[in-house]
């Protein structure tokens, strides 16, 4: 079979620079590679989301964020919080690290970063070897999308790939604290 008759995936639009739908523990999220800044702009632009407000990035593991989380800022006694709650639905803004792009960053310092514990999300970070970037599928100030048919009706042929497999029975999209000082800065 030739690369023109292979079926299209989650990861092969991802490996393409599209930006996918896929679920989380909520709500559907938008995602694409995070090291593709035009993916990137391309998801930024769908949602009418300024650059400046920073991304979350979601993983199947810690390992995966470590090249973009300054992890030996992090102190000791924050790790047993940051680690007893993950996976999980709780976004952590760390410290970033120096080669964390700006445009996953936005105008801070730091990075919001998620280890999962939806079995889609693992297996979509597991399969594409890193994090992808997370941001609930919709147009900035309105309702997340909680269906596909919502995302298709919202995004179109915008997204390269809609991955239609059961949200994680969550009620709202992720607690984010900052791992610092632990405040919670949504939820």
């Amino acid at each position: 079979m030739s690369d023109a008759e292979q079926p299209k995936t989650a990861l092969s639009s991802l490996q393409q620079g599209e930006v996918i739908l896929y679920p989380t523990e909520a709500v559907y999220g938008l995602g694409c590679d995070p090291m593709n800044e035009q993916a990137v702009q391309a998801l930024l632009a769908m949602k009418q989301r300024p650059v400046e407000k920073g991304l979350i990035l979601i993983a199947d593991n810690y390992g995966q964020l470590l090249p973009y989380v300054a992890d030996s800022k992090i102190p000791m006694d924050k790790r047993t919080d940051i680690f007893s709650q993950w996976p999980g639905a709780i976004t952590w803004v760390m410290p970033a690290s120096t080669s964390a792009p700006k445009w996953l960053t936005g105008a801070f310092d730091s990075i919001a970063v998620r280890v999962s514990a939806h079995p889609t999300v693992k297996r979509l970070c597991q399969e594409f070897g890193g994090p992808i970037v997370s941001t609930s599928a919709n147009v900035s100030g309105q309702a997340p999308v909680t269906t596909v048919a919502q995302g298709r009706e919202t995004f179109g042929d915008k997204v390269g790939f809609y991955l239609d497999e059961p949200l994680g029975g969550a009620t709202a999209p992720s607690i984010i604290k900052d791992a610092m000082t632990s405040q919670v800065l949504r939820g």
